[in-house]
């Protein structure tokens, strides 16, 4: 199959907010995909990719994103994430401390 065909002219909408110990980033991707469609990894260089896939559909059905966030800023082995029935995945990254001196 076409990429072209599977993949979707536009991108889930991405919200990301940050605070000083974590970062929360919201990702709406639409009510056809479901929690086991989709797949969070963390990549070298403080990245999280998200991949949604739903192969039972013919078009707009192939979601990827990646997410970088500052050197040194995250703590990638804290990253937690859940799916509601709305199709809105909520992923936080933790922050690493800052010490001031």
């Amino acid at each position: 199959m076409q990429r072209e065909r599977r993949t979707p002219s536009h991108s889930p909408l991405l919200h990301v907010e940050s605070s000083p110990s974590k970062y929360s980033i919201n990702v709406q991707l639409p009510k056809d995909i479901k929690h086991e469609m989709v797949t969070i990894s963390v990549l070298k260089g403080d990245k999280l990719k998200v991949i949604a896939d739903a192969w039972h559909m013919e078009k707009d059905c192939h979601y990827e994103r990646v997410i970088d966030f500052p050197s040194q800023d995250t703590d990638m082995t804290g990253v937690h994430a859940k799916f509601d029935s709305n199709g809105l995945l909520a992923i936080d990254v933790r922050r690493r401390p800052r010490y001031h001196a």
